[in-house]
């Protein structure tokens, strides 16, 4: 059985990102990601703990992070985790870290960085280095031109249209309000 390897991550950049060239000529930057977390511990206490996180961008996400991110950015990044080894120069000794290697970034939070290409500090943009044959979820901008069968589509007169799936269409109203909505593929 094949295993699940995804990761989300929100986070604020510890360092501004720098373009690198591959051999090929294929761009990458690497980020370093810091996850903040905070917790009350039993004696009520505000405890707060940082972990970093180094993340690989290829390609266009690569150059578009590199335009428009700086450090202190928020940023979401989606990929898969890599155990990256090497041996050490000085001691010899064989080291290891997980980072990821993520195929999708997006800018979160105003400002001047915002990516003049969306007009939103949205960059959804994929690796172009994927294996061929690799099903992905599609570019936003093709997201806006779907629409769901006529069937599918309900008006109550105290709501807005609801779209739902064929499964689903038999549902009443308040069945429907007593359960979390789950978006239509």
């Amino acid at each position: 059985m094949s295993s699940y390897n995804r990761v989300t991550l929100i986070g604020n950049l510890t360092r501004t990102p720098e373009l690198r060239k591959t051999k090929s000529d294929n761009s990458v930057t690497e980020l370093g990601l810091a996850l903040n977390r905070a917790w009350y511990n039993e004696n009520g206490q505000k405890q707060e703990d940082v972990t970093f996180v180094d993340v690989t961008l290829w390609g266009r996400n690569a150059e578009n992070a590199v335009q428009y991110l700086q450090k202190g950015r928020s940023v979401l990044v989606e990929g898969r985790l890599q155990l990256e080894t090497w041996q050490d120069k000085q001691s010899g000794q064989d080291r290891s870290k997980l980072k990821v290697v993520a195929d999708l970034i997006q800018f979160l939070g105003g400002g001047q960085e915002r990516s003049a290409a969306s007009g939103e500090g949205v960059s959804e943009n994929r690796s172009a280095d994927r294996p061929a044959g690799r099903t992905h979820r599609r570019e936003r901008d093709d997201r806006d031109d779907r629409q769901a069968p006529e069937s599918a589509v309900e008006c109550h007169e105290d709501e807005a249209p609801v779209r739902r799936s064929p499964e689903r269409q038999e549902r009443r109203p308040e069945e429907r309000r007593s359960r979390v909505r789950q978006p239509v593929a």
